[in-house]
Order: structure tokens, then sequence, then C-alpha cells
């Protein structure tokens, strides 16, 4: 899995033109349900945020991909849910993991709107409120609001830590 990763960035750092569009796929698939559980993206997303700062790539492109491939996850997520409620706890990976479905719809029962937020920033409920949302059919405009801007928060707090962790290294290296 590092592999990949490794290779990932590596070509970033030598393809600059690349860095939204690649940020925007690993984002989509961060926040895709059944997905975001195979293939977990966020240590490269705050892997290219130390870029952005190191290389000079511009942050604001590559925040909105990332904002935007976050919210395009969670919305494709919602629909899923929305339109297969009765059959997705069946489907695989989920199958597999039966306690998401019923974490997530507890949660979103308990949380409301505010669940969306809180869901983006942790690992298994990020790709299962979106899900359990559409199930549960939260109304859409709501979730929508909510899932848009907590993507961007969500989008910006991986780049800035990992832009955070770039500067703390070089100052660290010149301290030397």
């Amino acid at each position: 899995m590092e592999g990949w990763m490794h290779g990932l960035i590596e070509f970033v750092r030598q393809n600059q033109v690349w860095a939204a569009p690649i940020v925007l796929l690993l984002a989509f698939g961060e926040s895709l349900a059944f997905i975001s559980l195979l293939l977990p993206a966020w240590g490269a997303l705050v892997a290219i945020g130390a870029l952005v700062g190191a290389s000079g790539i511009s942050f604001w492109p590559v925040l909105i991909a990332g904002a935007v491939g976050a919210a395009l996850g969670d919305w494709l997520s919602y629909w899923f849910g929305f339109k297969y409620k009765d059959h997705v706890a069946q489907i695989w990976p989920l199958s597999k993991f039966p306690e998401l479905l019923p974490r997530g719809e507890a949660f979103v029962k308990k949380w409301g709107v505010p669940s969306i937020y809180i869901g983006r920033f942790f690992g298994p409920l990020r790709a299962s409120v979106p899900l359990a949302a559409g199930i549960f059919e939260m109304p859409y405009w709501r979730f929508q609001v909510a899932n848009f801007t907590s993507a961007f928060i969500w989008s910006g707090a991986l780049l800035m830590f990992g832009d955070g962790l770039s500067m703390t290294v070089e100052w660290l290296w010149k301290l030397k």
C-alpha cells in the first residue's frame, strides 16, 4: 500500500500540474462508501499538502479539487444509500463490516446534520455517515449544504496539516 503512495507523491512532485486532478480523485475515493474502506487515501492527501508548501504548487486549486472530490464522493454515497437502502448492508465490502451501518445510523439519528461535519473527520464514519444519511432519508438540501461545507473544511485541514509538517521539518532541518 505504501509503495503506490510514494510513487504517487513522487509523480505529483515531478508533475505539479497533475496535483489538483490527483487530489480530486484521492478525495473522491476517500469519501466514497465502499472504496474508502479498501483504499484509505488521507495520508497521500497530507503528503501532497506538504508538497504544496515545499514546491510552490498553488494551494487554492488543490484545496478546491480536494473539496469537490470529497463532496462528490459523499453525494454519490448518499444517493446510493437513498436508492438502494434495503440492499446496502448485503453489498460487499459492507457485508464484511456489518457494524458500520448501524454505527452510521445511530450517529446520524443522534447528531442529525452535524453528523456530516463530524463524520467527515473520522475514518470509518466518513464512509458510512453519508450512506446512512441517504438510507434514512436525511433531507437532501440539508445534507448537501453540510456535505459541501464540511468537504472544504476537511480538504483545507488535510492540506494545511501537510503544509505545516513540511514547514516544521524544514525549520528543524535548518536548526541542525
